[in-house]
């Protein structure tokens, strides 16, 4: 039994509702009903658990659609966080089956919940326990140290995940050694990128068994898997000029009706990602207070490597900067320096990584360059490397060298205004030319890729340098 809710007067669901930010009325009686509703049927089975949640499910059922049902069931979610964030129960019970099903979501909770045997649909969803195999021990053992010496390491967790939950759904490889464990995860899929991930597995635990017992012998890694992964990579794109004077009329009539700042929100954001080459998550987690109107420049928090960098703008791009500003007040933005520099008046909160992403993506497929539906075509983060591209070309019209002091001039690679003057040729063939000099090593794989589009013969007029540069600047 609940300590302090289910309560007599319902003040717990009056406090939860007025907590929220509500904009609209017929909102806030939704979420009345479906919460009396609950409490209904909680007070009348006399305990929150299970049977509660399935006899909830079963008498609102008769009255909405399944869709419908499903949807509500968030409402309830935020209902019981709340409680429980607040003291009014001890016990969450999706909560309590998403931690036995080791699973994230609640809504597949919800799901096996409605259907017709509830326990044999939660037992298909339960997955192993994480890192729960008899080499749980010594993966999780690495991804903390990892951790410690201060890398995020997220990616390869999940691989050791999956070779986790292998070895646990096979249990009869426990005595074998480890390279049979190895080959027979390896003998499940044959892609090319398991081939890369089973050699990826293999070089992190010699070095744990290294670690473990120096007098292992050091593992000699295989290149070959992933050159055979590095041909299915999708090739760099670098927009032209032209190119991006077309997005950034695109976005400034982006049809949006209900949300009148969003067009000028996607300007802005676009032309930061080219002029001063920002990465998506760069854009999502600038403040208010990171614009210094009077210096010119911004500063980006937290970046690649936990790094914080000062970027000077120019003034074309910094007047834009001011306008979005001023657009953004006028439409009830908040004004504290912490909050958000790109924020959306429906949800009244920054934009997301994944958000940016969809909306300057559409913004893509909108001028042409990249087909309807798919990934194939431009990527966002292409802005970056055309940013870096087209500033070393203008360096070039203007007889700097980029392999010289230049680079360590006070202007930075940044300084990009909106105007960029139209060449003669397209920047792919400028870069091309360019890059097939002194191309060597792991570099030459990338110049052969611009000079296979290019056809053209090398413009002497270019000084030649080394192609690193030009992808060094752009990661």
């Amino acid at each position: 039994m609940t300590s302090r809710w289910p309560d007599s007067d319902r003040a717990c669901i009056g406090r939860f509702v007025s907590s929220l930010d509500l904009r609209n009325p017929k909102s806030r009686v939704c979420y009345q009903q479906v919460l009396h509703s609950f409490q209904d049927i909680v007070e009348r089975h006399g305990a929150l658990d299970q049977q509660a949640l399935q006899a909830w499910l079963r008498e609102l059922a008769t009255r909405w659609a399944t869709s419908t049902l499903l949807h509500r069931t968030r409402i309830i979610d935020r209902f019981l966080d709340h409680l429980l964030a607040t003291g009014g129960i001890d016990h969450h019970p999706v909560k309590a089956l998403r931690e036995a099903c080791h699973i994230k979501q609640c809504m597949p909770i919800w799901r096996a919940l409605i259907s017709r045997d509830p326990e044999q649909a939660l037992a298909r969803l339960r997955k192993p326990k994480p890192f729960g195999s008899v080499l749980g021990e010594a993966m999780a053992e690495h991804v903390a140290m990892m951790r410690r010496r201060g890398y995020k390491y997220t990616s390869q967790p999940e691989r050791f995940l999956q070779f986790d939950r292998f070895l646990q759904l096979n249990p009869q490889l426990e005595t074998e050694p480890l390279s049979v464990m190895i080959d027979q995860w390896a003998a499940t899929k044959g892609t090319r990128n398991h081939a890369y991930e089973r050699e990826n597995l293999e070089r992190i635990f010699a070095k744990i068994l290294r670690r473990r017992d120096p007098s292992v012998p050091r593992r000699r890694p295989d290149p070959r898997p992933r050159k055979e992964v590095r041909k299915q990579w999708r090739q760099p794109h670098i927009y032209s000029p032209g190119d991006v004077r077309r997005m950034l009329d695109i976005a400034r009539s982006y049809p949006s009706p209900r949300a009148t700042l969003r067009p000028l929100c996607i300007y802005t954001m676009l032309l930061l990602a080219y002029c001063a080459g920002l990465r998506r998550g760069e854009l999502a987690r600038l403040d208010l207070g990171d614009v210094n109107p009077r210096d010119g420049t911004i500063t980006v928090r937290q970046t690649k490597f936990f790094k914080t960098r000062i970027l000077p703008l120019p003034d074309s791009v910094m007047n834009e900067l001011r306008t979005y500003i001023a657009a953004r007040r006028r439409a009830g933005a908040s004004q504290d320096p912490h909050s958000a520099l790109f924020w959306h008046v429906q949800g009244r909160s920054r934009y997301t990584p994944e958000m940016i992403t969809w909306v300057l993506t559409d913004v893509i497929r909108r001028a042409g360059l990249k087909p309807l539906q798919g990934h194939d075509g431009p990527r966002v983060h292409d802005l970056r490397h055309s940013m870096v591209v087209n500033r070393i070309l203008e360096w070039y019209r203007l007889g700097i060298q980029p392999a010289g002091s230049a680079c360590r001039s006070s202007r930075p690679t940044s300084d990009i205004e909106i105007s960029t003057p139209r060449w003669s040729t397209s920047p792919l063939r400028r870069i091309c030319c360019i890059s097939r000099t002194n191309a060597s090593g792991p570099w030459a794989r990338h110049a052969s890729i611009l000079n296979g589009r290019c056809g053209h013969e090398q413009d002497q007029s270019i000084p030649g340098t080394d192609a690193r540069i030009l992808l060094r600047m752009a990661r």
